[in-house]
This record gives C-alpha cells, sequence and structure tokens, in this order.
C-alpha cells in the first residue's frame, strides 16, 4: 500500500479509502492482505484487466478529441515483426513522416504474432504489422486480421552466385549445397523442411544457423550460401530468387488490430496509408513482369 501510494503520490490512508470502497461498492474482496503486503484476488485480477481496457478507451478518447481539430497530427504505435523492420515499414515509415510531418511514430519489433500477441493486448501498439500463418488459430478471437498480402517462401541466393544464371533448379540438386538456414521451428525452416519431405529427399544440413538478416544477407552476398526467406526479404536485401519450386504454403502479412477498440483517427490515416503503398507496390510488381 505505500508503493502504491508513493507511485501516485497520495496518502496511504487515501488508497486504502479507495480499495476499501470499491471492495463495499462490488461486494468482494480485491485484495488479500498479508504481512508480506498485498496480493490480487481473482476478483482484483479480473477488474485490473477490465480497467485496462477502459483507461485505454478513456486515452483513445483524449486523443481522437485532440485530433478532430486536425487529424494530420498525434501519434501511431506500432509494432512490426523482424523481417518487416528490414523490408517494408522503412518505406512505410519515410512516406508517411514526409506526408504526414506532425504525427510522431513509435515502432517497435515484436515476436511473430502467431506467438505473441501480448503488445497488441496490453495496448502497448494501435497496431500490429506481422506474418500471420494460415488458417487463422482459434485462441486469437479478439484480434481482426487484415491481410495486406501474401509473401511466399522463396530459395534465394548471392547476385554472383552460379545458380542465378539457370532457367529452372530442381531441389534435389540443392541438397548438397551450404545452407544458411533460421533455427528449427520457425516459418522459414519448417517451410524449407516440408519442401524436401516432399519430394522424399533428406533435409540439407545448415552451414550456418541464424535469425539475423543482416548476417544472412552478408554470407550469401560475399559467399556461395543458399537460403529460404520471405520473397520481399529477398529482394529488398538485393538477393536474387532461384527458379525452384516450392510447396504452396500461404504466409500472409497482415494488419491487426484489437477488435471493440476504438482507433483514433490517426491510426485510421497510418492504416489507409499502408494500404495505399502495399497496392503501389503490388502494381510495380505487375508491370514489371
Amino acid at each position: 500500500m505505500a508503493a502504491a501510494a508513493a507511485e501516485l503520490g497520495i496518502s496511504q490512508p487515501a488508497v486504502s479509502e479507495v480499495i476499501a470502497s470499491l471492495e463495499h461498492t462490488l461486494g468482494v474482496r480485491l485484495f488479500d492482505r498479508g504481512p508480506q503486503g498485498v496480493e490480487a484476488t481473482v476478483y482484483g485480477r479480473a477488474l485490473l484487466w477490465r480497467s485496462l481496457a477502459a483507461f485505454d478507451e478513456l486515452k483513445q478518447a483524449v486523443r481522437e478529441i485532440a485530433s478532430l481539430s486536425d487529424p494530420t497530427s498525434g501519434e501511431v504505435r506500432i509494432g512490426s515483426g523482424l523481417t518487416l523492420s528490414a523490408t517494408i515499414l522503412p518505406t512505410l515509415v519515410t512516406q508517411f513522416t514526409r506526408r504526414y510531418p506532425r504525427v510522431a511514430l513509435h515502432v517497435g519489433v515484436v515476436p511473430p504474432p502467431t506467438r505473441d500477441l501480448t503488445g497488441l493486448r496490453d495496448r502497448d501498439y494501435d497496431l500490429i504489422l506481422g506474418r500471420w500463418g494460415m488458417p487463422v488459430p482459434r485462441d486469437v478471437e479478439d484480434v481482426n486480421v487484415e491481410v495486406l498480402f501474401d509473401d511466399p517462401l522463396v530459395v534465394a541466393a548471392g547476385p554472383k552466385h552460379r545458380w542465378v544464371s539457370r532457367r529452372k533448379i530442381d531441389l534435389a540438386e540443392l541438397v548438397d549445397e551450404p545452407w544458411v538456414l533460421t533455427p528449427p521451428h520457425t516459418w522459414n525452416y519448417i517451410g524449407v523442411e516440408e519442401a524436401f519431405r516432399v519430394r522424399g529427399l533428406v533435409m540439407p544440413k545448415a552451414r550456418v544457423v541464424t535469425s539475423s538478416v543482416h548476417v544472412s544477407t552478408e554470407l550469401l552476398a560475399k559467399q556461395t550460401f543458399v537460403t529460404a526467406h520471405a520473397k520481399s526479404l529477398a529482394q529488398s536485401c538485393g538477393l536474387k530468387v532461384l527458379p525452384v519450386k516450392l510447396p504452396a504454403r500461404p504466409w500472409p502479412v497482415a494488419i491487426l488490430t484489437l477488435k471493440n477498440r476504438t482507433l483514433s483517427p490517426v491510426v485510421e490515416l497510418f492504416r489507409a496509408h499502408v494500404r495505399e503503398v502495399v497496392n503501389s507496390i503490388a502494381a510495380s510488381d505487375v508491370a514489371r513482369r
């Protein structure tokens, strides 16, 4: 109680009085008191969880009211997967900040959304840009998943690799090649493993195992390694996509937002910007073909 009072800048009796009033109103005990202090009961934890949403809505309301006079100002809190932070996100941020210089963007790197949506649920982020496995898992019923585009897994090599001039490469030819792979149980690794298993081939032994995009691209640029990356990542890093047929495995890039959460106009502005940039990139790809 003393620590809570110090954090809030009020007296300890005031904290105790508020808690006692809440417990009286709700008719349940919110905290268990003991020699070591207090601990939230199951009722206290339920109230805390719902309070997060209530206070978030209040903050969103304040932001929205402020932005009504100028919807091109405010802030957007974005969570992004690691590879997207190295590919599409810099373009999105650069163009958006040029167009709306009074908007502050807060960008954080998050784990793959299929494994961890804590930052979104805790309201640390307004939205997350991430790769999303299909079908959508059942335990994310509180999340909106807006698919932007499919970013398939491809086999890639450095621009000077001897394979880049080939028009067709059979997967069997790559069994004994030096591979740079991501750790087991990652989407890239599982895709490679599945491709070789479907063909009845032995999984190639990784010469280097790394989750670092920088390490992987540096190795491929300077040595005769091959790897498997998302297509957008391979292209943005100057790698060459090899003409190797892999099993169809959807790997969509999506915008994730919480259902029943009111987003401010400036966040909606950023979402519209993301769609616009993605559509322009897709149109450019079609034109090049």
